[in-house]
């Protein structure tokens, strides 16, 4: 016999405070911070990776939850570190589809994982195929802002460099310059195109694509040169509301068959600039 709805919430609540609490802050980049009563991750810390609010885990891990959409799901087994078995169990839990096969992936390896925790004080995030941003440290975030305050489907770098109908940006809310925003709006398109040929059979990569089509004229006309390559540097100047002008490299790293993007965000040593990447993940620290 089927498990009844109430007995699904249950047992994904209870698999969310399992997989919880074999994850140790260490982990995901956190500090152990004061004496903990378990060695897992806390429900805020576990709210935090996965952009969702406290009360909203509170309630999937007590069952009180209505099914969670894909985003939220996804969200959950990237914060969670899940290997990609894990992963699609925790989208049947919710009752939900796992991804489907050829579709652009936004799962995160642990091994992954790993390695982009070990960078440190370095300004770093993770894109996916579409340029959909998937994970950011917390100095991506005292120096851009934090994104988790926008819509998960407005979190687009593609979207940002080609508003649609005029909207907002919603990647960061700070004043962001590129040295060479010509030749990096061309790159998003070409690396977009090259993005249809890995993920011919990708809904939510043509969505967008449509999307751009038709909501901004830039891209049309940049998408109708049919040009194919990718986006791999750039150099930035960010005005940071305490700290001011900081100006820094921008590197892109293509990572494995998801053509997934990392992206780093430096100083030159010594610099001044590099003082004020500090400067910026301590007024972070500070206020939070």
């Amino acid at each position: 016999m089927p498990a009844s709805p109430a007995e699904s919430q249950a047992e994904l609540g209870a698999t969310l405070r399992a997989w919880r609490d074999r994850l140790t802050p260490a982990a995901v980049g956190l500090p152990s911070g004061r004496v903990r009563r378990a060695p897992g991750l806390r429900r805020e810390e576990l709210a935090q990776l996965a952009g969702l609010s406290v009360d909203y885990v509170v309630r999937l891990e007590q069952g009180r939850s209505t099914t969670p959409s894909p985003q939220v799901v996804a969200a959950l087994a990237r914060a969670l570190q899940l290997g990609d078995g894990e992963r699609d169990h925790l989208f049947r839990l919710a009752g939900l589809a796992p991804p489907a096969e050829g579709e652009i992936s936004d799962h995160i390896t642990p091994g992954l994982h790993r390695v982009l925790n070990r960078l440190g004080d370095t300004a770093v995030a993770l894109f996916a195929a579409d340029w959909q941003l998937i994970w950011w440290n917390r100095c991506w975030a005292a120096l851009l802002g934090d994104p988790s305050a926008a819509p998960a489907e407005r979190r687009n770098f593609a979207r940002a460099t080609f508003p649609v109908h005029g909207e907002a940006p919603a990647l960061t809310d700070r004043e962001v310059r590129s040295s060479r925003p010509d030749a990096v709006a061309a790159a998003i398109v070409s690396d977009l195109r090259r993005a249809t040929g890995r993920f011919p059979h990708s809904r939510r990569l043509l969505r967008l694509i449509r999307t751009l089509e038709e909501g901004n004229e830039r891209f049309a006309a940049l998408w109708a040169e049919g040009a194919v390559g990718a986006h791999r540097e750039d150099h930035k100047v960010i005005h940071h509301p305490s700290i001011g002008r900081i100006e820094l490299d921008c590197d892109v790293v293509t990572e494995g068959d998801a053509d997934r993007k990392i992206v780093i965000l430096t100083a030159a040593p010594d610099s001044e600039d590099e003082i004020k990447l500090r400067l910026a993940l301590l007024a972070d620290a500070a206020a939070g």
